[in-house]
């Protein structure tokens, strides 16, 4: 069973106070709870754990083989395999982060994250019902030797710090820590729909990775949350998969392979250049 489960009832305890603190604390600068959309989120992450529970299994079995022949172990005694797990893992989720918002098939089971236009912590619970396509990008900390159990251990503590980041209740923290990690503020600019917060901010527990590779953008302007088109629907089956039908739909009414291929593979909102 996914490490990160035992954290549910916890989970949905926070949304309750959160949701309640709209109530009793009202702020009309946030957007705060709806109920719809509130089920709908928790639907798609009760709907997200049934699915991954068999697939933890396939996950496990192909990091131990690579683990397996992996030319060293690293010993999990050692403070340094777990420094080394700490930042191996992190970058990860950076590399697979941007690939889901810059891979259309990618996107595809990422945009369930971002289909809702409010932001709070029942959002950090919408969840993609495809968990398959991520099994590549923390493959190689397998190769390195590092245990399969710390590595999904570390995958769980890094979804559970993400659960927090979901808020408007907290405003910008202190300079170091907003310097060094993931906050609140910089996890708003990643949900919003404005031009200059697209494709930004991708990081898990830091935002050095988004520093240093430039993907960085500061919160400024108010954040619109949702998407560039928002679907307007709160059917779980809708919000799980409209975007690979649209996708589909694209990829048949396509005329040449290399667009096919691009509607796949390309950005989200890619589209072949009129001929002539």
């Amino acid at each position: 069973m996914p490490a990160v489960v035992y954290a549910i009832p916890a989970f949905v305890l926070l949304v309750a106070v959160e949701a309640l603190s709209y109530r009793f604390l009202p702020d009309d600068d946030e957007r705060g709870y709806a109920l719809r959309d509130t089920v709908t989120s928790m639907s798609m992450g009760a709907g997200s754990q049934v699915i991954a529970a068999p697939w933890k299994v396939v996950t496990v079995l192909v990091y131990a083989a690579a683990f397996t022949v992996a030319p060293w172990h690293l010993s999990p005694s050692s403070g340094w395999t777990w420094v080394l797990l700490f930042f191996a893992e992190d970058l990860a989720y950076y590399a697979f982060h941007r690939a889901h918002h810059r891979v259309r098939v990618l996107w595809a089971s990422h945009v369930v994250h971002h289909s809702s236009v409010r932001f709070n912590l029942s959002t950090a619970l919408r969840q993609s019902w495809t968990p398959m396509t991520g099994l590549p990008f923390w493959l190689p900390l397998a190769l390195l030797g590092i245990p399969p159990w710390m590595i999904l251990l570390e995958q769980a503590v890094s979804l559970a710090y993400q659960f927090f980041l979901h808020t408007e209740r907290v405003d910008k923290l202190w300079r170091p820590v907003e310097a060094f990690f993931n906050t609140p503020s910089h996890h708003r600019v990643h949900h919003g729909s404005n031009n200059v917060y697209l494709d930004r901010n991708y990081g898990g527990i830091l935002i050095v990775w988004d520093r240093l590779f430039r993907t960085f953008e500061p919160e400024g302007e108010r954040v619109v949350y949702g998407l560039t088109k928002n679907i307007g629907t709160h059917n779980p089956l809708r919000v799980a998969f409209h975007e690979f039908a649209a996708a589909w739909r694209d990829v048949r009414t396509a005329r040449r392979w290399r667009d096919r291929a691009g509607y796949l593979f390309g950005p989200p909102g890619w589209a072949p250049r009129a001929e002539g």
